[in-house]
């Protein structure tokens, strides 16, 4: 079967074919919840009859209502006297009750039901056109049916018509019901609130005082003093779930290693106002009171009552509830306001944080930066900032005031880091020596009790690690503890925006196929070690007949010899020398600090290695030029003049050679 849809989504064709094919669907937005009953549909049905019924039924016809059961729940008739029997509310229209009959039929297949009475067995239905159809939901849920019985339409099809405007018709008598219950609900409703208004009245002046309040010492004692003055005579006590620095005696800590079935243990669970009493008997009677003080976010506490004399009955209860509630209100709004304050505290540190990390784009900058920082903020005794090694599995200690531990390396199981890095949340420690199963190395150093620690995380990924710790116990607040995971998010985003400056400018100075640095950085150092060096010289190697290998064996094999050669020109190199790829299958290598004897020593073994271990077989020239401090000073480009007109020569002569310019 088709998947069904509400009026409201059918044309009024499509919802007519459904109609003719299956039955009448209902529409989607009529409030289904109570509006089917039994009693809602007889209520619908009168509604129907006082505005519709002598108006749009036929003459000599009859609309019957009946149920899921087959039983008739009412039905209208309009001189359909013979078959008034089967109009009775009540009456069963199931087969073994009436025999084979429309509805029956109707039930059965699931679907709408047009035909001539002479069809049916009952004499009683020959004269009459019937049509009989299904009402349902959007879900295929068939909650009652309709029948009109006629004698005076042409044919089946006006019958058909005919019962569709019904059903159209009863439809708007259930939405009007449906409205008119939900009118008579809300006015219900409204009186109920009128007279809870009347009894909350002596709460007003409370209420208005507590939520007046903007710290949160002040809304605890106005409630302690608003109960001490309605009773006098019972002990009243605030219990937190939470840390506060009221001094008002009667704010104590919400102790939760009582019993669950402790009256406090179970309003703070519960979420509601229990009373025990303390006498046997009935009606009002002395007992505890717990009430708990409850906010839009959540339990912040319990008042807790104790009255040894004085009955407690329901309007009392009843008044504790609804001030406990506006208590548990106004201490949520005046938290939140001293949350907002340090909120907006922390978000300028952050702020002036921020922008210091994002001054500098070098890594070791950035974490001396934050470790000083975290110290100052934190006031703690030491920070350890340790970042993941790219190429094994350690992390490295990049900025401590701890010198011993700079640079150190530990394993990503060890310690706190390890297990920071391995769960990649926050912890925090009240007291290391009472809670040493973890062995830490940074805290047995620097005979730390307390400590905080939170992962540095870029795009889900741990890249580093943050410890602070403090010699003093308990010394870190859960605050403080929120407030490092915010600040490692930001100093993650500046390490990530350190390392993709970084990587750029490697791209930038690098050629992509060699890996050798670009022909404009050698330029640029050359340049700059002249002014600081005593001597210096260069190098420039050209590939013999390169032209002939990308020929015969294809531009990819001309690639890998030309990555080799690099390969052995960086082997044969110091860190500190600069090789470039010049252009082409020209490469350049600049020697800061080396003599002419020792760079031809150097080209000598670059010539060597590539005749003995390219693959096909390559050759290269080399031509060397160098300067020192005793001649007079030559440019750079000079330099690379000499060193490319000895390569000249070297390829004239022959190749696979080395001369001197």
């Amino acid at each position: 079967m088709r998947e069904l849809r509400s009026i409201k989504e059918h044309s009024r064709h499509e919802h007519y074919e459904v109609f003719l094919h299956q039955g009448f669907l209902l529409s989607g937005n009529l409030p289904f919840e109570g509006l089917l009953t039994i009693p809602s549909l007889q209520e619908s049905f009168a509604n129907w009859q006082d505005q519709f019924g002598p108006m749009m039924l036929p003459p000599q016809s009859a609309l019957i209502c009946v149920d899921t059961q087959m039983c008739v729940v009412d039905a209208c008739s309009n001189g359909a006297s013979s078959i008034q029997d089967y109009l009775q509310t009540g009456f069963s229209w199931l087969r073994e009750k009436c025999g084979d009959n429309p509805f029956h039929h109707c039930k059965n297949k699931r679907q709408a039901l047009y035909m001539p009475g002479n069809e049916c067995p009952e004499q009683a239905f020959e004269p009459y056109l019937i049509g009989v159809t299904p009402v349902f939901d959007a879900q295929n849920q068939i909650h009652f049916y309709l029948g009109l019985f006629t004698q005076s339409l042409a044919n089946l099809d006006e019958t058909v018509q005919t019962l569709y405007r019904l059903a159209l018709s009863i439809q708007s008598s259930l939405r009007f019901v449906a409205e008119n219950n939900r009118y008579v609900h809300l006015e219900t409703l409204h009186h109920a609130r009128e007279a809870e208004t009347k009894k909350h009245t002596i709460l007003f002046e409370a209420s208005k005082k507590l939520h007046a309040q903007i710290d949160v010492h002040s809304v605890l004692t106005e409630v302690i003093d608003c109960l001490g003055l309605v009773y006098p005579n019972i002990r009243v006590k605030i219990l937190l779930s939470q840390d506060n620095d009221s001094n008002n005696v009667s704010v104590k800590p919400l102790n939760f290693d009582r019993s669950e079935s402790d009256l406090r243990t179970r309003a703070f669970m519960e979420g509601q106002v229990i009373f025990e009493p303390t006498t046997e008997g009935s009606g009002p009677r002395p007992g505890n009171i717990a009430a708990p003080l409850s906010g839009k976010q959540g339990v912040y506490g319990v008042l807790y009552m104790e009255s040894t004399d004085d009955p407690i009955d329901a309007s009392d209860l009843q008044f504790i509830s609804l001030l406990a509630d506006s208590a548990g209100s106004a201490f949520e709004n005046a938290k939140l306001y001293e949350q907002s304050n340090l909120m907006i505290n922390e978000l300028r540190l952050i702020n002036e944080i921020t922008k210091q990390l994002n001054q500098s784009l070098r890594l070791n900058e950035i974490f001396n930066s934050a470790s000083s920082e975290i110290l100052s903020i934190f006031e703690a005794d030491y920070s350890c900032i340790l970042q993941c090694a790219k190429d094994s599995d350690q992390l490295i200690v990049q900025a401590t005031n701890l010198p011993a531990m700079f640079h150190e390396t530990f394993t990503l199981d060890q310690g706190f880091s390890g297990l920071i890095y391995s769960s990649k949340e926050p912890i925090i420690i009240s007291d290391y020596w009472s809670n040493n199963k973890v062995k830490s190395s940074f805290m047995q150093r620097t005979n730390a009790r307390s400590l905080i620690g939170s992962p540095i995380l870029v795009n889900g990924k741990v890249e580093g690690v943050i410890l602070i710790v403090h010699r003093l116990p308990n010394f870190f607040s859960y605050d403080n503890y929120k407030l490092l995971q915010v600040l490692s998010s930001h100093i993650g985003l500046a390490m990530t925006n350190a390392s993709l400056h970084a990587e750029v400018r490697r791209m930038v100075i690098t050629d992509n196929l060699t890996g050798l640095y670009a022909r404009h950085y050698l330029d640029e150092q050359a340049n700059l070690m002249q002014k600081k060096d005593f001597c210096g010289s260069l190098i420039v190697v050209d590939i013999d007949y390169f032209k002939r290998v990308n020929d015969s064996y294809g531009h990819q094999i001309g690639d890998q010899i030309l990555i080799h050669v690099s390969q052995i020109i960086k082997s044969c190199i110091r860190d500190s020398d600069i090789a470039a790829r010049w252009g082409g299958e020209e490469l350049a290598i600049y020697l800061p600090q080396v003599s002419k004897d020792q760079t031809i020593r150097i080209a000598e073994r670059i010539r060597k290695r590539v005749f003995e271990e390219t693959h096909p077989q390559v050759t290269v020239s080399c031509g060397v030029s160098d300067w020192n401090w005793e001649e007079d000073k030559i440019s750079v480009e000079s330099l690379f003049y000499r060193a490319d007109m000895a390569l000249y020569q070297a390829k004239n002569n022959g190749r696979n050679q080395i001369r001197i310019g």
